[in-house]
């Protein structure tokens, strides 16, 4: 079932495309805070934006500018605003497809068939999820990269699958095997102290971004990762 993000202020239009779209088993997701619509994204990590132009405190350009700097993910303009400089900067700020309201709801829903099937049906060329949030850490799949508090710093492939693995069994044991066997293909050609100091890095790159001592050495065992952040 596919997520969408509907990101505008107009109450009505808001209750009349929930309602339509739920019908066609889309979930639907509504702004809560004007404020931090970035936020809210990453954490509802949709397949798709409807995003309006005209909203409270900054509009519908910027967000997309700032959903842009985290997701490649369809994002379709709303608006009311129908000259051809509006739709222009609606696809220079990262827009995918532009509709001028009052639309119509058959319209609207082929446009979302069309961008979904293209990003994520049998047109696409991957289908994944892009973003994962694990007690405020963020962990970014496409760009093998960390982010706390604003900190964001990007690490080797193999760096970032070892914190993936470690962060998406937060407090768990992994052993040592399992972590070698994740990263290379034939643990028997791989010197024992390779995972450590893979391990060294990827602590280091967390101390970059003010996280400290949260994988800890399990003797004997592997490795577990811990909160140790607020």
């Amino acid at each position: 079932m596919y997520k969408i993000f509907v990101i505008e202020d107009d109450e009505k239009i808001i209750n009349l495309m929930k309602d339509r779209l739920e019908r066609y088993d889309y979930t639907v997701i509504t702004v809560k805070d004007y404020t931090d619509i970035k936020a809210e994204f990453i954490k509802e990590n949709p397949h798709l934006v409807l995003l309006d132009i005209n909203l409270p405190n900054f509009d519908g350009f910027f967000w997309c500018r700032e959903i842009r700097t985290v997701s490649k993910v369809p994002i379709i303009f709303i608006s009311a605003r129908f000259s051809d400089m509006d739709q222009v900067m609606a696809i220079e700020n990262g827009g995918d497809d532009y509709i001028i309201k009052p639309f119509s709801f058959d319209l609207l829903l082929a446009k979302i068939k069309g961008v979904l099937r293209r990003t994520y049906g049998e047109y696409a060329k991957s289908n994944f999820k892009e973003i994962y949030e694990i007690e405020g850490v963020y962990l970014y799949k496409n760009q093998n990269a960390v982010e706390y508090r604003d900190n964001k710093i990007e690490l080797s492939k193999k760096e970032f699958s070892l914190l993936y693995i470690l962060m998406t069994n937060l407090n768990d044991i992994v052993s040592r095997d399992t972590l070698l066997e994740e990263l290379w293909d034939d643990i028997e050609f791989v010197d024992d102290n390779t995972l450590s100091v893979n391990i060294a890095r990827v602590r280091k790159r967390l101390e970059d971004i003010g996280i400290y001592d949260a994988i800890q050495t399990k003797r004997g065992q592997g490795y577990s990762m811990i909160k140790t952040w607020d």
